[in-house]
């Protein structure tokens, strides 16, 4: 398979994309064609290890780590991603994909987890200098790269982080690791330290001293593992009720509600899929409008989604068309703000007697609104956090504590280390320069 960039001509391969991260335009990679794959397709694959296999295979043909599939798939899938029925008042039929039974407890395991399986394969050993993988995560996916990189060799992590906007978990995620990661706290927001990783990888000096990989979603390897989870879920939901199943998909930079899409293009029984974004609106104000206004992230409790200029948009524009298009294809946004995000979280503690995360609340609240023949289909709300992760958010609003995972807990009996600067390149600089 063939990757090109978003931005002009011409393409590589998965290997190459993989490790540069973003295309040297600037541009985000994307498949120059997708796979099909009839449901016959995955005959005898019953469970995620060997659905996943089936899914991959196409996206690997030409890579150095084609013979190696299983194995990666066996590192990044070494957990459970259940679908379960909730049952509700309502009688109509709503489940929760549940993302967050990786070791740092959010869906960024899986991305994290395949970089890491792919990267260290692919790397020379013998290379001069290590690769440097850049991320600016606005909460999970620092913690998610740390812990899927730490320790291997030939490979630094450089964790750029926006102060005081992650919870005090996440933060400890993102700080706790030491050896081959380092951590810095940015004073700004998560498009300051977005804006510069990708000024790093464009940057002739930095370049010619590093070579840089990212393990955002801006990198292709995030957004095909991701994938796998929806072909799973809908696949496991079609074989039980000859229905296709749509998802409701918490999303700040659209990494993971790009990925159901994608499963969807290739054929995956998957109905309607709706993008849920926090009081940061480009994405809903697109697909309302027409027109993509970048702006300055707000800052929510879903600090996750916190992103005013969401990278794969880019992508979805590129694979999917301009606004018209993607409308045609079932798919459609919606906001939540922070009053209904409290409000959610409260009412199913109590209907339900669990909590959700701020972010998995938003998917909750909007089908909580559903029309009722939207209701009415087979919904999927997908649950990307666990909510220990903010405990200074969900245990106030239920009244109780909420119980720690053991995963999060060895974490966060780690000591803390990380810098403080300021949004500008040269202090990225110094940062990689140690």
């Amino acid at each position: 398979m063939r990757f090109e960039s978003t931005r002009k001509e011409g393409s590589v391969d998965l290997d190459t994309a993989l490790l540069s991260g973003l295309a040297p335009d600037g541009g985000l990679y994307v498949p120059t064609s997708l796979p099909q794959y009839p449901l016959s397709a995955f005959e005898g694959a019953d469970d995620l290890l060997d659905i996943a296999e089936v899914y991959l295979q196409p996206f690997f043909e030409g890579s150095r780590l084609a013979t190696s599939l299983p194995e990666i798939v066996a590192e990044t899938f070494h957990f459970p991603i259940p679908l379960l029925s909730l049952a509700n008042e309502t009688g109509c039929p709503v489940s929760v994909l549940e993302l967050f039974h990786g070791p740092t407890a959010a869906f960024k395991d899986v991305g994290a987890g395949f970089l890491a399986a792919c990267l260290t394969r692919l790397d020379d050993a013998a290379a001069d200098r290590p690769l440097t993988i850049l991320v600016a995560p606005s909460g999970d996916t620092g913690g998610a790269v740390a812990s899927a990189f730490h320790r291997r060799d030939g490979v630094r992590v450089v964790v750029l982080f926006p102060k005081g906007k992650v919870s005090p978990r996440q933060q400890h995620q993102l700080t706790c690791w030491g050896d081959n990661i380092v951590a810095a706290a940015v004073e700004g927001t998560f498009d300051d330290c977005q804006r510069m990783v990708k000024a790093a990888f464009v940057d002739p000096v930095l370049r010619r001293e590093y070579r840089f990989s990212s393990a955002n979603s801006i990198n292709i390897g995030r957004l095909i593992p991701q994938s796998v989870y929806y072909a799973a879920a809908s696949l496991s939901h079609f074989r039980q009720t000859g229905k296709a199943l749509s998802f409701i998909v918490p999303t700040g930079n659209l990494g993971n509600g790009l990925a159901a899409v994608l499963a969807r293009a290739c054929g995956l029984p998957i109905d309607d899929i709706t993008f849920v974004s926090n009081a940061n609106r480009t994405v809903p104000d697109y697909f309302a409008s027409g027109e993509y206004q970048p702006r300055d992230s707000i800052e929510t409790l879903a600090s996750a989604m916190d992103v005013g200029a969401p990278s794969n948009l880019e992508r979805l524009r590129h694979l999917f068309g301009e606004r018209d298009a993607l409308l045609q294809r079932s798919l459609s946004a919606e906001t939540v703000n922070d009053d209904a995000i409290r409000a959610q979280i409260a009412r199913d503690a109590e209907r339900f007697e669990f909590a959700w995360c701020p972010h998995s609340a938003t998917a909750m609240h909007v089908w909580d609104h559903l029309d009722a023949n939207h209701k009415a289909k087979p919904q999927a709300v997908v649950a990307t956090a666990h909510p220990a992760k903010f405990e200074t958010i969900v245990e106030p609003i239920i009244g109780r504590s909420v119980e720690i995972p053991g995963s999060l807990q060895r974490l966060l009996a780690l000591p803390s280390e990380f810098a403080t600067i300021p949004p500008e390149l040269d202090a990225l600089a110094s940062v990689l320069q140690g």
